[in-house]
């Protein structure tokens, strides 16, 4: 579903995405994988403090490896996944806060 909705965009910009699904530790599947970088997402201090947490425990056991930090733009900062499907649970309207193939796969998956 990632890759379904950024097409649009990867084809404009000429880029490709991989995406890997896993079980377990972070930094084992970014070594199966041969990444160099674990790219993640920031909304508010809440997810800076419990990422560089994060961050620096997977420092100390592959230090082969860094972290990249990217803050979310200030409209998509307040929407979670959590809260996105929530609303689509109790039938509301995730449009606003969902590309439209997520939105598809939460009104088949709620029945809604």
């Amino acid at each position: 579903m990632i890759r379904e909705a950024a097409e649009e965009a990867l084809a404009r910009e000429g880029c490709e995405l991989g995406t890997v699904a896993f079980s377990g530790l972070a930094i084992e599947a970014a070594r199966a994988a041969g990444a160099g970088v674990i790219v993640r997402g920031l909304r508010d201090s809440t997810d800076f403090d419990y990422e560089m947490q994060m961050a620096g425990m997977n420092g100390a056991m592959a230090p082969e490896l860094r972290t990249v930090f990217l803050p979310a733009s200030s409209p998509v900062r307040p929407i979670t996944a959590t809260l996105v499907r929530q609303i689509a649970q109790m039938g509301g309207e995730v449009a606003p806060f969902a590309p439209p193939n997520i939105v598809a796969a939460l009104k088949a998956k709620f029945g809604r």
